[in-house]
This record gives structure tokens, C-alpha cells and sequence, in this order.
């Protein structure tokens, strides 16, 4: 009887995602001068045309039989990516009014954005015209970008091998700012009038019969963009916390832990970071950028709350909030609100994912818990040792691990499967080059540059890019193989971004650990599974045991779909899709 295939864990999906192919090159052959100007003009005016007069067939001739239309709330209230000159057609034919975007124009607003010729690989092998766009639909603006190359079967004429449309505002709703800004106060006699002081006060606390319409669960960096965007929109919005104070969602974390990716990449709406921020930003430095923001932006926080129930109604199309709130003087008040809309913004990763082990309960060492739980090392007394064991390899296992080592532990890291790694300057510099760094693109431009790639063809590209990083990152590499740490490429070689994408792990952005296990001052436990938790340490499937006095389960997180069966019930969590991993189209599932 034949035996079902292991599929390795560097392939592994998301429950109910899809594998991801990855995209091919079109054969372009050599590309002479050219002015690029012309040849974006050109295909922008036969695009518009096309459109306007709903000629689908010579919507099709302007695509390359490779293409992808990326769109983001242009052509349907929704995301997707259409590949190929057959499915744009469909999709298009299938919408009850045609194409919602009207047209899209060159944007020649800045260096960046104006047409030029340029690499769309990553080795600068096929090279095509690229260009910003502006885009109008039928009820808002946006913006775009195509890249244009030649069809070789089609006499060279220029077609789009991706074309990225976004809607970015809502006519009649554009955002308070610029030329928009308000006025900030009323000139006349108003007799009685509140202060701006009085007045955040009580919008705040929703006093009276104020009523949020929007909920926001969640004051961590997606819940704080998301209350920022709604208030430049004058769309009144609430945010809830459990934490006491707006950043403790970082705080609480353990004490060494410094963000991964750099500055250039982590830039809030409205207020970026200023240019004396560091390029990796500590924890608590970050949660009191967060605690100014909140204020900066005028945002509605409601700190100690607690939600108690929430209930939806399909007739009203209102929720039913009941929630328990802790105020500053200490008491504590029940307050019911009727929002039209709940953002979930608990973060992506959900609950914590905490193995079920034999024995657990009978561990007698220091301390065992999940990372999530994990507040830092503690000083070890003169003349005294510990052992630590750190269940998992990812950036957490690893940080936690050096952490240990630090504060003078015996560490040994349990590594049950492989990790992908890379350096956290080559990887970097590699992948976010040219887009987020130090006198790189505006960050708006960078953003729709790197959405503007289809993630099939994204993936094609990174299989490139992890080549070149693990060349950059040889010495560690071998290093670490001969330290007994197993090591994989991500999914089809396509290293750390597919392998976040497509399970939201199973990665270490090296920033020191890698060499404490090269030199062997942290050791690798490699392939073997927990059997049991004893008193005093960890038994193995191969009949080891290590000995610890504590026990750090660095062992990932639930689906975010979980928090939302916590805190809704299961009637709303069986009416919500799963979170993250890839859809039938290749866009992230449920995010946005």
C-alpha cells in the first residue's frame, strides 16, 4: 500500500491556502534605446481607449500572454490578480457595468514615478519601460504602475507584462488634509462653545449620545493606521485595548526584542519617523512612538476595556457592543455602543500555539511557557548555572536563545524540522534595496512599487534574490550545517518573504545568534520531537534527556480566525474566512 508523500515543512501551506506557482519570463530578446515617454503614452491612450468604447478585444491585444492585472478596489470591491490576457477579459465581462476604472494617466510627478526603462527581474536580464500612474474610476482615484515590454510574436509591439491599479480615495470623501485641512477653529461669536481640549474630551469618551461607527479591537500598529486613515475621513472610530497604556502590546514582550526590519519599512500615516530614528527599532522605543501617535493623531483609545459581548443584527446592520472599561480614577464603568462596523485588529497571528505535552504539568525547573509569556533571562546569582531549552528556531526561539546565553545560561535550542536564515544585512539589503532605505523612494512611492508586483511573479524574483543572499551568506551557512542546524530555502527556493506568506514563519533574520551556534556556545538539538516533560527537563522520541530549569516554547501562533471564534462565538467565525496564506489568485487571505 502506497504511502501518502511528507510533504517538507519548508512547503507547508496554511490550512485551505494555495501553493503558489511562480511566474515565468516572456522571451523580450534584446531591448535598444527607446523613449519611454513615447511608449507609455502610447499605451496608455490605446488602454483608455479601449475601455471607453468597451472593445475587450483590444483590451486583450495590450497584454503579453504572461501578464498579470494586480488590482486593488479599482475593478471590484475586492482584491485580486488576474494572469493572463484570457481571465482580464473574463473578469471584466463577468462585472455587471464593464471595467469601473474609467482611465489611468502617465505620472511624470517625480523622478521615481515618470517613465524609464528599467529591469522587471531581478537580475536586470529583461528589461522593459515602467511607469507610475494615476487611475479614475467610476466613484473614486487611485494610483498604478505597468510594466511594458515587447511581444516578440506580435511584431515587437509594447505590452503590459504586469499592470497594478489601486483606488486610493472615494470622490466626495477625500481625506482632511493639505488643502483639505480643517480650519482648527470657528472665528465668531459663539457663545458657550467648548475649547479643542473640551472637545476631545468628550469625543473620546463618547459622551452623551455619541456613538462610534466604526470598532476597533486592538491598539497595536494595524488598529492605530487603520483609527489615523478613518479620522482624516471624518468617519467617527473607536479603538478598545485590554493593555493599559497604547504600545504595551510591545512592551509586554520579552526584553531584548528589537524589530527585524528597518525603519525605512515601518513608517505609520501621516507622522513617518523622524530621520534620527534608528534604522532597528527597540521594542519600548516603538511603544511610546505608538502612545505619542495615538495622541498626535487625535485618536478615540479606550484603554482597560474589556469586550464583554458582541452581537450583530442583519435587520439594523448595526452591532450590539457591551464592554467593561477601567478609567483613569480607577473605577470601572459598563458601556454599551451600536457601531456599524468591528475591525479585528488583534494582530495576525492569533492565539498563541502551545504543544499539549506529557508531564507538563509536573515540570519542577524555574519556568516553562510559551515566548509570547517570555519577559526576558533573568541574572543568574555568583557561582551558581542554569539550563535553558528554547523549543523552536525561528526569530523568536533565536532571540530568546541569545537572551539566555547573554545572562550566562547553558541554551540549548530544539530544532524539530529546518529554518530558513538569513543575514540580517545581506537579506535586507537584497530584498528591500532600492525600495526601503536611506534615500531610497518616497515610502508612498515604495509601497505601490512593491504592491504593484504580482506575488506569482514576486516569488519568480526571490528565487533569484535567495540565490544571491545565500552567495552573500556562504560562510554563515556552512557554519551553521556543521553546527548540526538543518537549513532550507523556503518554498521553491524562494527564501523568506514566500516562506512568510505562505505560513507566517519557519524563518530567522540573523542579527548575532547564527555565530553563538557556529562556535558552539548554543547547541542544537536537531530532528527529534518532546515524548515527555520531566521534572527536571525534556525526554526525546530518541530516549535523550535534556536537563533545564527552564523551558521556553518558541512555538508560533494560531490562526487569527481562532481570536475571532474567541471573541464573537462560532455563528461569526464559521461567516469569516481563514487568515493569511494564499488564495486561488495568489493574494494574502482575509488581510485587507
Amino acid at each position: 500500500m502506497a504511502t501518502a508523500a511528507v510533504i517538507p515543512s519548508y512547503n507547508r501551506v496554511e490550512p485551505g491556502s494555495e501553493q503558489l506557482k511562480p511566474s515565468s519570463y516572456p522571451d523580450t530578446g534584446v531591448i535598444s534605446s527607446v523613449d519611454a515617454d513615447a511608449v507609455a503614452t502610447d499605451w496608455v491612450k490605446d488602454f483608455n481607449r479601449a475601455l471607453s468604447t468597451q472593445d475587450l478585444s483590444a483590451v486583450k491585444q495590450l497584454f503579453l500572454s504572461e501578464s498579470c492585472w494586480r488590482d486593488q478596489l479599482g475593478l471590484s470591491w475586492d482584491y485580486h490578480s488576474l494572469y493572463g490576457p484570457d481571465k482580464i477579459v473574463s473578469f471584466i465581462t463577468s462585472a455587471p457595468n464593464g471595467s469601473r476604472i474609467l482611465s489611468v494617466k502617465v505620472d511624470s510627478s517625480n523622478i521615481t514615478r515618470k517613465p524609464s526603462v528599467a529591469a522587471v527581474d531581478f537580475k536586470g536580464k529583461v528589461n522593459g519601460v515602467v511607469s507610475f500612474l494615476t487611475v479614475e474610476t467610476d466613484v473614486g482615484r487611485g494610483r498604478g504602475l505597468v510594466r511594458l515590454l515587447p511581444d516578440t510574436q506580435d511584431s515587437n509591439k509594447w505590452k503590459a507584462f504586469t499592470l497594478f491599479t489601486a483606488m486610493h480615495e472615494l470622490k466626495g470623501y477625500e481625506e482632511t488634509i493639505g488643502s483639505n485641512r480643517p480650519n482648527g477653529v470657528d472665528h465668531g461669536n459663539h457663545p458657550g462653545r467648548k475649547n479643542w481640549q473640551e472637545q476631545r474630551i468628550a469625543t473620546e469618551n463618547y459622551e452623551g449620545d455619541l456613538e462610534p461607527t466604526v470598532l476597533i479591537l486592538g491598539a497595536g500598529q494595524g488598529g492605530l493606521t487603520v483609527a489615523a486613515r478613518l479620522h482624516q475621513l471624518k468617519v467617527s472610530t473607536l479603538i478598545i485595548d485590554k493593555n493599559p497604556r497604547v504600545g504595551d502590546n510591545w512592551r509586554n514582550r520579552y526584553h531584548q526584542l528589537v524589530l527585524h526590519d528597518p525603519v525605512w519599512y515601518d513608517h505609520l500615516p501621516y507622522v513617518p519617523f523622524p530621520s534620527h530614528w534608528p534604522v532597528f527599532t527597540p521594542k519600548d522605543k516603538l511603544a511610546e512612538w505608538f502612545e505619542s501617535y495615538a495622541r498626535i493623531m487625535e485618536l478615540n483609545v479606550w484603554n482597560s476595556t474589556t469586550l464583554i459581548d458582541a452581537k450583530w443584527d442583519d435587520g439594523k446592520r448595526e452591532w450590539t457592543v457591551t464592554f467593561v472599561r477601567r478609567k483613569a480614577n480607577g473605577e470601572e464603568e459598563t458601556r454599551v455602543l451600536h457601531p456599524r462596523h468591528v475591525i479585528q485588529a488583534t494582530g495576525h497571528s492569533g492565539e498563541m500555539k502551545m504543544p499539549s505535552i506529557k508531564g507538563m504539568d509536573d515540570f519542577q525547573g524555574d519556568r516553562l511557557c510559551h515566548s509570547s509569556q517570555f519577559r526576558g533571562a533573568e541574572n543568574i546569582p555568583h557561582g551558581q548555572s542554569k539550563r535553558a531549552i528554547v523549543v523552536g528556531s525561528c526569530n523568536s526561539g533565536h532571540d530568546i536563545a541569545q537572551d539566555f546565553y547573554e545572562h550566562g545560561y547553558d541554551v540549548t535550542v530544539v530544532q524539530r524540522s529546518s529554518t530558513y536564515v538569513m543575514s540580517s544585512k545581506n537579506g535586507l539589503d537584497v530584498l528591500l534595496g532600492g525600495l526601503y532605505e536611506e534615500g531610497g523612494p518616497q515610502t508612498e512611492d515604495a509601497d505601490v512599487m512593491f504592491m504593484s508586483i504580482p506575488n506569482a511573479m514576486l516569488k519568480r524574483m526571490h528565487q533569484d534574490a535567495t540565490a544571491e543572499i545565500s552567495r552573500r551568506d556562504e560562510k554563515i551557512l556552512e557554519g551553521l550545517e556543521k553546527a548540526g542546524f538543518k537549513l532550507d530555502n523556503g518554498p521553491d527556493d524562494a527564501g523568506f518573504f514566500m516562506k512568510y506568506f505562505q505560513r507566517g514563519g519557519g524563518y530567522y533574520i540573523d542579527v548575532g545568534c547564527s555565530q553563538l551556534i557556529i562556535d558552539g556556545k548554543i547547541k542544537i538539538k536537531q530532528g527529534q520531537e518532546i515524548e515527555e516533560v520531566k521534572p527536571h527537563g525534556l525526554l526525546f522520541k530518541d530516549g535523550e534527556v535534556l536537563e533545564a530549569d527552564e523551558v521556553i516554547f518558541a512555538t508560533g501562533y494560531e490562526n487569527m480566525r481562532g481570536t475571532a471564534r474567541k471573541i464573537f462565538g462560532d455563528d461569526l467565525a464559521e461567516r469569516v474566512k481563514d487568515v493569511w496564506g494564499f488564495d486561488q489568485e495568489g493574494e494574502l487571505r482575509t488581510m485587507w
